[in-house]
């Protein structure tokens, strides 16, 4: 594949990448204990879906990580280790993902949370069984969700090897993104909706060419457009989300300069702020606002360092 000649391909550049990532990978599994269920989390079907997002964006991470191979030695055998943790103690081996799916049966939580762990060979046949009763009803395929998330729903099925509960080509023209509106409507809502869309379409990036045509080149034309946006207004969670949108078109950009100025706002010890400053505090309470632009910036960097290895390949 032909990249712009406007990418990173220096190795330097692709240097700084790849530290983005390797640092934030150093925080998450500093941290992970942050990630456990508490007592509370349980008490509830609702707040138990709270906290397991978080531990269904580490697992995903850890799968792009294994699957971009742009891992060094001490990354892979970091998140290895990270994944056996999440799905071990953190999952107890798909019995959380089981209590919650009886407790919730037309949740599609457990489903999602599940797929990237059943893409890397962990099975729980009891959860599995329970997933099949749940899909089954007129319920499952009734249930009312933001079309991004029918899009989720969607590829996690497919994950598992299930037959689709909805047609995928019609979910994607109900999102935002499929209709191509006005660009310049886009604000904060409207662009995570537009990076989810694209997360579900590709696979988490497995699959650049599943994106149609008109959609492509709709994001090609005003993407840069909305990466420089966010950059000035140093909202580096969505900006770490747009890049990653950037690594999954056919043809990314890989902006040097957004990638610079998206590493300087790491902090030293690779925890990534949601906007300007790192915020300060409780350890805990800061994990909950640091989380998520961390595990971005460590998928956004695996994503972007394979792109840019690919160009120099070809």
């Amino acid at each position: 594949m032909t990249v712009p000649a406007a990418s990173l391909v220096s190795p330097a550049s692709a240097a700084l990448v790849h530290g983005v990532g390797d640092r934030a990978l150093a925080w998450i599994d500093a941290h992970r204990d942050h990630f456990r269920l508490a007592p509370e989390d349980r008490a509830t079907g609702s707040a138990m879906i709270e906290r397991l997002k978080p531990i269904g964006e580490l697992a995903i991470n850890m799968q792009v990580l294994f699957r971009e191979g742009v891992a060094g030695s001490r990354q892979r055998t970091r998140a290895g280790q990270l994944l056996d943790f999440t799905w071990r103690e953190l999952l107890d081996g798909g019995n959380v993902l089981a209590a919650l799916q009886h407790d919730e049966p037309h949740s599609p939580v457990p489903l999602e949370v599940y797929a990237p762990f059943h893409e890397l060979g962990h099975r729980h046949p009891g959860l599995e069984a329970a997933l099949e009763v749940s899909r089954r009803t007129t319920t499952w395929t009734a249930l009312e969700m933001a079309p991004n998330r029918r899009l989720g729903v969607l590829n996690a099925e497919r994950k598992l090897g299930l037959a689709p509960s909805a047609d995928f080509d019609r979910a994607l023209e109900r999102t935002w993104l499929g209709q191509l509106p006005e660009p310049w409507t886009v604000r904060l809502h409207i662009a995570y909706d537009i990076t989810h869309t694209v997360f579900h379409l590709t696979n988490w990036g497995e699959a650049p060419d599943r994106i149609p045509p008109a959609i492509a080149d709709y994001l090609t034309r005003y993407l840069p457009a909305w990466m420089a946006d966010w950059a000035e207004l140093e909202h580096w969670d969505l900006l770490g989300e747009l890049l990653i949108v950037d690594a999954c078109l056919p043809r990314p950009t890989l902006d040097a300069q957004l990638w610079q100025r998206y590493a300087a706002a790491q902090s030293a010890d690779g925890a990534m702020p949601i906007r300007r400053a790192m915020p300060q505090g409780d350890p805990a309470e800061v994990f909950d606002q640091v989380h998520h632009p961390t595990l971005v910036a460590a998928f956004a960097s695996a994503m972007a360092t394979s792109r840019v290895l690919s160009a120099d390949a070809g």
